[in-house]
């Protein structure tokens, strides 16, 4: 019988932890996910509290899915930030929410730690 072990390339990250650089990749896909999403609700008309609380429940979703991809600085990073989503979906006003000092921190200590890595994302 063939192992699956075989099939994994040697230079993958050792207990199957992704490097820095293919979390950020998947954080940016997410980010960019989620503004297209703004953009058509922006578009559409007005936003309600419902259509902030579905965007940012889906961030927060998928950075949580990402930070457990991951370790380290980065992963913390990103496990801030996603709490700071779920914080602000869970408002009343989740767009008036999302405008605060803790999240936006989070979203640059994120930005930092992806540039280093050679990814540019802007959360």
């Amino acid at each position: 019988m063939a192992t699956s072990a075989a099939a994994t390339p040697a230079s993958s990250p050792a207990a199957g932890a992704a490097t820095d650089k293919q979390v950020c990749e998947a954080v940016k896909k997410a980010s960019d996910e989620m503004r297209t999403e703004m953009v058509k609700v922006a578009t559409t008309g007005d936003a309600s509290a419902a259509d902030f609380k579905k965007i940012l429940t889906g961030l927060e979703q998928k950075v949580t899915t990402v930070a457990s991809t991951g370790d380290g600085k980065l992963a913390d990073a990103l496990r801030t930030f996603a709490a700071e989503a779920a914080k602000a979906a869970a408002a009343a006003d989740p767009a008036t929410a999302a405008d605060n000092p803790a999240f936006e921190k989070a979203g640059k200590e994120v930005n930092a730690a992806c540039k280093a890595a050679g990814v540019s994302v802007n959360l």
